[in-house]
């Protein structure tokens, strides 16, 4: 749907719905307003933007019609629509309302380029037609012979060359025009007719008079679409009194636009103008501009006979193609053929003193060229007089004009010198048509820099193009390399430096003819042509300091330094035969680095005070000149080592680089190329002595009154600082040392960071609401980016996936544990104690959105306090987490404080950030062949899977014939496949349940599938394979993973600092952020945009669907699968072999987790069972097999006999204790936590009046008081009444503030509980409500922490989980006797015949008769 509204509903009376179109006043990129009104509409059906009106109401109309259909099929109200069309309804003054008032102008003009019927077209060609023949080479006889016959060769050639400069584009920026000057009848029209047939739709016609006019405000209506080509067969530019207009109009400057009935507005014209005339175009002076800008074409006055120009014009329509591709090459020939031409015809035809010059130059001649102004003047006289020249020019008029002609004017009053006749003034000229020779040559192929760097260390590249092997490592020389392939050397020589030319040419494409353009301009030097083939690169020896010269010479030209490990990548193809040269200057140099602390807020000020005065436009009045500004502030600011971050403008300077009229693709490119922060923003390491700065937990709390910051440092017995209202400084201060927050990378630190910057209180909570309500990818122009490296860490971006929870469900967590429980866990005396301080739960009860008064401000400290104590308390509870933070930051070679995702990106992508290029996709439902480097890497990794090909296509991997991906949705072998993975159940009570685990799916299926190329794959895959070595501490098998970096962790780990638990987990960390990743909705290096259905899921999804099928095939019951794991009932050995080997067959490795003795499944996600022991498990599959690895049902070696659960219905602990585990029910047990998106309130109301009754009341007349029929009664006394009973209900209750999060206990009757509330808001009219919180109803409840410390663990009222209980027995009784299934006994089912009871099985030589 269109972005500039959306489908809004309302209810006009009882039981009718109106749609109605909401429009959004925000920047669109699918509507335009120029000059305050409606300019243009995309029209995504069409494939074309619109600048018909009525095309926006038939598909705003459209939208609600369906909207409306799908609206009917939900309710039983009618519903109707305001369509626009309809003029009963206000929806068109509404839009245009939008447009005219609520709306700036906002546009790209349209059709500033050709669309030939054969040109491919998107969005951002900004075209709103197309031309009905295709651009293509072809003859054109008619043409021809029409052409040749009315215009001689040179006049010819200046037709061509204008009409190929429109159809290059390049006419938008040529400051010419063309007039056609002849009698009448000598083929002037003709030619206009046939450049109208070329651009039809793309020209309009003018009045050349109107433009010289000084009077006339609305001259330039007539170009108001921007048309490429502006036409007058018959105009009269003989009169001139002003040529301003004319002449910005063929300079293409920016004008002020005047329309009738329209606000003025700013436009830049790209129109290339022709007019015909009679008459001569009046030239006043040799200073006018007209002389530089029109070229004149004259008819050869020959003409074919009538019938034969009729049969010739008839003819031209079908030749228009070859015609536009012909002046196209005649213009490409020489673009600047006509840059320094001259109408000397035109100038004789209308300028006097040009007349008198050519005659008098025959004099001068003859005297050397040189004359004196008195003797001129004489010769000017005599001239006008017998001239009848009606208007003779003054004297000093006349000397100004004369020293034109001349070279030099030595100035004596007005009677000077003139001396040195400029003869070319008095001829057309136009620059020379030979281009100049390129000083390179690039005809050699053998290089002297094999010779110069063949000692160097040097390495061939691997297949994606990065060397194979670290520097450290290389022994290999340039010597013993072929430098046809592609290579890197590591030159040795700090002094030999390259300039790289890389510039695009306007498709983006690398340009070898721009290069070596610009690359001609450096000193002659030894160079070669890059690996493309298309950049260049020029070597030279620096003479100064290489170290102090700046990367960027000019746009897409680099200069590179070896340094250190930076290496030269190469291929030889063409190279000169010159010797390296030296050079010392010409280069820029760096500035010096600066050392910059919290300076970096005051650089960052002064950044951004250049920048909004460019914006509002104070250095230039013109937007592209402000843009290129903007772009040197912050490419100054990049190279000088000045640390910054304005990436919250760039939203701003972009939408100020569209509003260019004529340059706003251009504004737009540069405005991508900006350096919104510094390079050091992200990736900043410690300074060394950042262990000896002292380590803080903080928290904030924002109110529009009111900024709190309250803080302590780590440790047992150490105050908390508040810091109410703090100062900028007081921040700058505060962020000296290692700050600790929960979730500060994405709040807190924004809202330290905007103090630090001088935000008010009021800014500071507008900013706190814009970033609690945006989503994780969205609004982040919201944030600050050097915020995030103002903390050491964030505990809840380092938490584990199944650690990532509120701070308030951590302090649930953390109070339900014992001391005895934590020490079990490894934690020492000191973490215990922080931790169990840490459990307190409080929340304000004051409204976030409300100022606080200042009475209040000490009792919002001391909830911060709390906060700030549970922020350190969560640190150690996390800390097996931290830990693995600290092991990933490492391998990553980055801080602690950078992200998770962060750091796995830089781990496997090497700092690459954006290797989407090597990237594999493939459509699962077909056959697929993989390149020699995928097949080897696959053959290593997937041996079985790379045994045979799959399927009857041979495919070389798995495929799925009949997948289909469509609306959202996949479907496979006639099911559903979730999104997320497959999901598929039998319920009922099943017997030896096998459950097979597949080892690490997601991981396995990015490896099978290659999906990151080759050499990043492999990196993923060390990791996943690592972890299994790790957690087997194979320390053997890991020394060459990622470099080696692992092997320091392996010493640590035999030195006793470190378990194998805490390396593995590092690792596990990474890996379940890269899947996570792979299918984000917002961009990041893991994400493919291609990946539309989340092929590492889908994969092995359509995989389990392909396993359950085989499975059942053979006899075999599939009870359940969930994901990556299966569980088949009764499963023999063979069965397990089975699925061991399908799914070696597409990569995956199964794990025989464990056998359930009994099951029971009560749907697709919920369960219990009972672990078969080891002697189950013997007779069940044999000795061998259970003792052939510690991972065979490792869960039964440790659980056997013990009960499990899946699932809510069957965890809950009371439930669970009770019926299975017979384990004592605790007081946790009994306690429960509810969060809510609102507010959670407890109604202290048990010893109040009940109110219900009057509520009851009030609920119906309020009902009759808003009812729509009656909306025009007074109803007095019922409004009156409705005022009574809220008084009094009010005294039936005493609403207590809880907070999102809390943890309660249910109690019984009479014994203090209130009933448990949830806040609600009707979205129509703002009004605040009551509802019971989920799960809550029919029970009071108390806070947990109330009933602890109150000692009323006697009042829990256990006949709310005594119902639970009941329910899990009925769901359970379903399928069987409960009483039989939870029995200690072996299960016997009721299927089960009475001789095959507990025990053992009756022998094999009974009798026929025996009957048991």
């Amino acid at each position: 749907m269109l972005d500039f509204f959306m489908i809004a509903t309302r209810g006009v009376k009882r039981g009718v719905i109106e749609v109605y179109p909401k429009f959004i006043v925000k920047k669109s990129s699918d509507l335009m307003i120029r000059g305050s009104d409606f300019y243009a509409v995309w029209d995504a059906e069409r494939n074309t933007w619109s600048t018909d009106e009525n095309r926006v109401i038939e598909l705003v109309d459209h939208a609600m019609d369906i909207f409306a259909e799908e609206l009917r099929e939900k309710t039983t109200d009618e519903v109707v629509i305001a369509h626009m069309w309809d003029s009963s309804y206000t929806t068109i003054d509404s839009w245009h309302k939008y447009c005219q008032r609520q709306m700036r102008d906002s546009f790209t003009p349209l059709d500033e380029k050709l669309i030939f019927s054969n040109t491919t077209v998107n969005k951002d060609d900004f075209s709103s037609k197309r031309l009905d023949y295709p651009l293509e080479k072809g003859s054109f006889p008619s043409y021809e012979k029409l052409i040749s016959t009315l215009y001689d060769p040179e006049e010819r050639h200046k037709l061509e060359w204008a009409i190929g400069a429109i159809v290059t584009g390049d006419s938008k920026t040529i400051q010419k025009f063309i007039v056609l000057y002849g009698s009448a009848g000598t083929g002037k029209s003709t030619v206009l007719n046939i450049i109208e047939m070329l651009f039809k739709g793309y020209y309009s016609t003018f009045d050349a008079k109107s433009l010289g006019s000084s009077n006339n405000a609305f001259a330039l209506e007539a170009f108001k679409t921007n048309p490429l080509v502006a036409i007058q067969h018959d105009g009269d530019l003989s009169r001139i009194e002003d040529n301003t207009k004319l002449n910005s109009l063929v300079s293409h400057e920016l004008m002020t636009v005047n329309e009738k009935f329209k606000s003025a507005y700013n436009s830049r014209f790209i129109s290339f103008l022709f007019m015909g005339t009679n008459k001569p175009v009046k030239i006043t002076d040799s200073k006018s501009g007209l002389i530089r800008r029109l070229i004149d074409v004259r008819p050869s006055g020959n003409k074919l006979p009538p019938d034969e120009y009729d049969l010739c014009m008839a003819q031209i329509p079908f030749e228009l193609g070859p015609i536009a591709w012909h002046c196209k090459e005649v213009y490409l020939q020489n673009p600047k053929y006509y840059s320094r031409y001259v109408p000397t015809d035109m100038m004789r035809a209308s300028n006097d003193f040009y007349n008198f010059m050519v005659e008098a130059s025959i004099t001068i001649n003859k005297t050397g060229g040189d004359i004196s102004v008195d003797q001129l003047w004489r010769m000017y006289r005599e001239y006008c007089e017998n001239a009848k020249v009606p208007y003779p020019m003054t004297k000093r008029g006349f000397v100004e004009e004369a020293i034109t002609y001349f070279d030099t004017y030595t100035s004596n009053g007005l009677n000077g010198d003139l001396i040195g006749l400029n003869k070319d003034r008095f001829k057309s000229s136009r620059e020379d048509k030979s281009i100049p020779t390129p000083i390179i040559d690039f005809t050699e192929t053998k290089s002297l820099l094999d010779d110069i760097l063949k000692n160097d260390p040097a390495q061939y590249a691997n297949p994606e193009g990065t060397p194979l092997k670290n520097w450290d490592d290389v022994k290999t020389t340039l010597e013993a390399l072929n430098t046809r392939r592609l290579h890197y050397v590591l030159v040795s020589d700090i002094h030999h430096i390259v300039i790289d030319f890389d510039i695009p040419d306007e498709n983006g494409n690398k340009c070898f003819e721009k290069n070596l353009a610009a690359a001609s301009k450096f000193p002659p030097t030894y160079a070669e042509l890059s690996k493309s083939g298309q950049g260049i690169h020029l070597h030279y020896i620096y003479d100064g300091d290489p170290m102090k010269l700046s990367a960027i010479y000019d746009n897409h030209i680099e200069i590179k330094v070896f340094s250190g490990k930076m290496s030269l990548r190469r291929k030889l193809s063409r190279c000169n035969s010159l010797p390296i040269a030296h050079i010392s200057s010409g280069l820029p140099i760096k500035e010096d680095s600066k050392v910059i602390d919290f300076d970096i807020v005051r650089n960052e000020k002064q950044i951004r005070t250049m920048i909004e005065k460019n914006l509002a436009k104070e250095y230039h009045p013109n937007t592209k000149p402000s843009v290129d500004f903007i772009k040197k502030i912050l490419d100054d600011a990049y190279a000088s080592g000045v640390s910054y971050d304005v990436s919250d403008m760039q939203p701003l300077i972009f939408a100020f680089a569209a509003s260019s009229t004529n340059s706003s693709k251009i504004c737009i490119r540069l405005v991508n190329e900006m350096k919104f922060k510094s390079p050091d923003i992200e990736e900043r390491d410690l300074p060394p002595d950042q262990e000896d700065i002292p380590i803080v937990f903080f928290d904030v709390e924002v109110f529009p009154n009111l900024l709190l910051v309250n803080w302590k440092y780590a440790g047992i017995g150490k105050n908390i600082v508040r810091m109410i209202n703090p100062s900028p400084d007081d921040i700058s201060e505060f962020c000296q040392a290692r700050l600790i927050g929960f979730n500060n990378r994405r709040y807190d630190n924004h809202i330290i960071y905007a103090r630090m910057l001088g935000w008010s209180n009021e800014e500071i909570y507008d900013l706190s609401r814009k970033i609690t309500n945006s989503k994780k990818g969205q609004n982040q122009n919201l944030f600050f980016r050097e915020a995030y490296n103002l903390s050491y860490t964030d505990i809840y971006d380092f938490a584990s996936a199944g650690n990532k929870k509120s701070l308030k469900k951590l302090e649930i967590e953390m109070g339900n544990q014992t001391e005895e429980s934590l020490r079990k866990k490894g934690f020492n005396d000191e973490q215990i104690q922080l931790i169990m301080a840490g459990t307190h739960h409080q929340e304000l009860g004051l409204p976030w959105d409300q100022p606080v008064p200042e009475d209040k401000w000490e009792k919002v400290a001391e909830y911060c306090d709390n906060d700030v104590i549970a922020t350190e308390a969560a640190f150690h509870y996390l800390s097996a987490d931290w830990t693995a933070r600290q092991i990933l930051a490492d391998l990553a070679d980055m801080t602690d404080n950078a992200s998770t995702n962060t750091l796995t990106a830089q781990i496997i992508f090497e700092g690459n950030k954006a290797p989407q290029e090597f990237f594999n996709w493939r459509d699962m439902s077909q056959p697929c062949k993989v390149n020699e480097h995928e097949r080897a890497f696959l053959k290593m990794a997937c041996p079985e899977m790379m045994a045979k090909p799959h399927g009857d296509a041979k495919s070389d991997l798995p495929y799925f014939p009949g997948y289909e991906y469509k609306s959202g949705k996949s479907r496979y072998r006639g099911e559903e496949v979730s999104e997320g993975g497959y999901v598929y159940a039998e319920p009922g009570i099943h017997q030896n349940v096998a459950l097979l685990d597949i080892s690490s799916m997601h991981p396995h299926s990015a490896i099978a599938e290659v999906v990151f190329g080759v050499y990043y794959t492999t990196r993923f895959r060390d990791i996943v394979e690592g972890r299994v070595d790790i957690k087997h501490e194979d320390w053997d098998a890991i020394k060459d993973i990622l470099g080696g970096k692992l092997v320091k962790y392996a010493e640590r780990v035999k030195n006793g600092e470190l378990t194998s638990k805490d390396l593995a987990n590092g690792l596990k960390t990474a890996i379940n952020a890269v899947y996570g990743q792979t299918y984000a909705g917002y961009e990041n290096p893991f994400r493919d945009p291609r990946n539309i259905d989340n092929i590492v899921a889908k994969r092995g999804a359509l995989f389990m669907v392909d396993l359950k099928h085989a499975v059942q095939e053979r006899g075999f019951t599939v009870a359940h699968i969930k994901n990556d794991s299966i569980k088949i009932p009764n499963a023999t050995p063979e069965i397990i072999a089975f699925v061991n080997e399908f799914g070696k067959r597409y990569g995956y490795s199964f794990e025989h987790e464990a056998t359930y003795e009994r099951m029971c499944l009560v749907n697709d996600a919920v369960y219990v069972a009972k672990y078969a022991t080891i002697d189950e498990c013997v007779k069940l599959y044999g000795r061998e097999y259970v003792e052939s690895d510690r991972s065979v049902v490792a869960d039964c070696k440790k659980k056997g006999g013990q009960w499990t659960a899946t699932g809510t219905q069957f965890q809950v602990p009371y439930v669970f204790k009770t019926l299975f585990s017979k384990e004592n029910i605790e007081f946790e047990d009994m306690c429960e936590t509810k969060s809510v998106t609102s507010s959670l309130y407890l109604d202290m109301n048990e010893a109040l009046q009940n109110v219900s009754a009057l509520e009851a009341e009030r609920d119906k007349l309020w009902k009759q008081i808003t009812d729509s029929k009656r909306m025009t009664e007074p109803m007095p006394t019922e409004c009156e009444r409705v005022e009574e009973l809220t008084d009094e209900i009010a005294k039936g209750h005493d609403y207590h503030f809880i907070g999102k999060v809390g943890q309660f206990c249910p109690i019984k009757p009479g014994c203090g509980g209130g009933i448990l509330l949830r806040e609600t808001e009707n979205k129509k009219t703002g009004e605040k409500g009551y509802a019971a919180a989920t799960g809550s109803k029919g029970f009071r409840w108390l806070e947990s922490e109330m009933v602890k410390q109150l000692d009323k663990q006697g009042d829990i009222d256990r006949g709310y989980y005594n119902n639970m209980v009941d329910e899990a027995i009925k769901s359970l009784s379903v399928y069987g006797d409960f009483e039989r299934f939870a029995a200690d006994e072996p299960y016997v089912s009721d299927n089960t015949p009475p001789w095959f009871g507990a025990g053992e099985p009756h022998e094999d030589d009974t009798t026929p008769f025996d009957v048991r």
